[in-house]
């Protein structure tokens, strides 16, 4: 059974930083490109950043591009997804996902950032940024 499972939300001041976890298990953890999302009541999930297989191919969303890093241990089956500068409009439920199986959906590419492409979701981990 595969479990997606994030931690590491909370509440933090603007300018601050947090860093997200994502363990994911029940699956080969390096066959599947990774990516977090994000999604506020009322409106769509939003796509924020994709790393590949390996960690080393990476692609960000403009709203998060140069704030954000994704990246991936998978010795430790981990993804994380470093959040510097925060505003209080990063303020969401923050979700990590597994891609679907087989190419193009394994690699960062194209729509990565399209919900479809993703099988596996945690429950979220709430990101609140408030002075």
């Amino acid at each position: 059974q595969v479990q997606v499972v994030e931690s590491g939300g909370g509440l933090v001041e603007p300018g601050g930083s947090l860093r997200l976890s994502c363990t994911a298990s029940g699956l080969a953890f390096d066959d599947f490109a990774m990516s977090w999302f994000r999604q506020v009541p009322g409106k769509e999930r939003e796509g924020l950043a994709c790393v590949g297989r390996s960690g080393v191919t990476t692609l960000y969303a403009d709203s998060v591009k140069g704030r954000f890093t994704i990246s991936r241990d998978n010795n430790k089956k981990t993804l994380y997804l470093q959040m510097n500068s925060l505003r209080p409009d990063d303020t969401a439920m923050y979700y990590c996902a597994t891609s679907r199986s087989g190419e193009p959906y394994t690699s960062c590419s194209g729509s990565w950032e399209l919900v479809y492409r993703y099988s596996y979701w945690g429950a979220g981990t709430q990101v609140t940024v408030s002075s």
